[in-house]
């Protein structure tokens, strides 16, 4: 079996993201990639992998290393000779900023995503700091946790009732080191609630905007150019997993799976084994730890700031 590395990487939005289906629903033309299953918000592996295909590019441009990492351009002739040797998993959400009229906004999960995280990292062989997710009556969605304060708070239309935990100490301290947001912003706006009100945020709390296009000629709008977009705002907070493998090119690796010759000179990878493949991502690629990541780059919608745990 070949040897691997992981890591899990943290993704904090500093603009709004919009991961697009490519399919309409409900009165919206370009809505956003979703878990098929419950309707959160995720960023498909393939948008992420590109994203970072894109960014090596920048940087390196279209060379050797880049097709060691990512594969081979699928247009090429080399299509079919191997695969990369990183492998990107879904973004998955982690944090949802929901508007409040108590305060400024707040940072929402649920139980089920921060299980989720436990057992993702212990696959991925990441070492995390051990929790105790609480429990959220689900009977009850007008209930819900805060590590500091408690009483009535109010999400969206919605006003819950919420109890002090201090379970969530710890989780606040994992989040903060998972997501690069300071501990204290955490522990003042960071709300746990049910699953499925959690799963009603993520259906009718993300924006969606109306967009149109202008004539440049008369200054007025084209006709039948309206569309409706949805987005994920900025605060938004993913992870996803990164696993590498040592290079997969015949002529790189012989058959054993090892080094051919010790090091091969390249600016995307200096050596062929997983340890130095995803040391290329999260140590060079990444030394500037920020990534684009959906569309309208154009227009400044999808940076995310990058935080990288490694590992066994």
């Amino acid at each position: 079996m070949m040897a691997t590395t992981t890591a899990l990487l943290g993704l904090w939005a500093q603009t709004s993201i919009h991961a697009g289906a490519g399919s309409s629903i409900d009165g919206i033309d370009l809505p956003i990639q979703r878990e098929s299953h419950n309707g959160w918000p995720c960023v498909f592996g393939s948008s992420v992998k590109g994203a970072l295909r894109a960014k090596a590019e920048d940087l390196w441009g279209k060379n050797d290393g880049v097709r060691y990492l990512f594969g081979p351009d699928s247009d090429s002739d080399k299509a079919s000779e191997h695969a990369g040797a990183i492998m990107v998993s879904d973004a998955r959400l982690l944090l949802l900023p929901v508007r409040s009229l108590t305060g400024h906004f707040k940072w929402v999960t649920c139980p089920a995503l921060l299980k989720r995280l436990q057992n993702d990292a212990k696959c991925f062989d990441v070492a995390i700091n051990a929790f105790i997710v609480p429990s959220v009556c689900v009977s009850a969605l007008e209930s819900g946790l805060q590590p500091q304060a408690e009483g009535d708070l109010f999400l969206e239309e919605y006003r819950l009732t919420t109890q002090k935990c201090g379970e969530l100490n710890g989780i606040v301290n994992l989040l903060s080191g998972l997501s690069g947001i300071e501990e204290a912003d955490l522990r003042a706006q960071l709300v746990l609630v049910s699953d499925a009100m959690f799963t009603y945020l993520c259906q009718y709390a993300t924006p969606v905007a109306a967009h149109i296009a202008i004539d440049n000629t008369t200054k007025t709008v084209k006709k039948g150019a309206l569309w409706y977009e949805e987005t994920l705002p900025p605060e938004t907070v993913f992870y996803l997993a990164l696993k590498a493998s040592a290079v997969r090119d015949p002529s790189v690796r012989d058959d054993k799976g090892e080094d051919v010759k010790g090091k091969f000179e390249n600016q995307a990878v200096k050596d062929s084994k997983a340890e130095a493949v995803l040391a290329s991502i999260t140590d060079v690629l990444l030394a500037k730890p920020y990534l684009q990541i959906g569309g309208n780059e154009t227009v400044g919608m999808g940076w995310c700031k990058v935080q990288i745990s490694k590992g066994a």
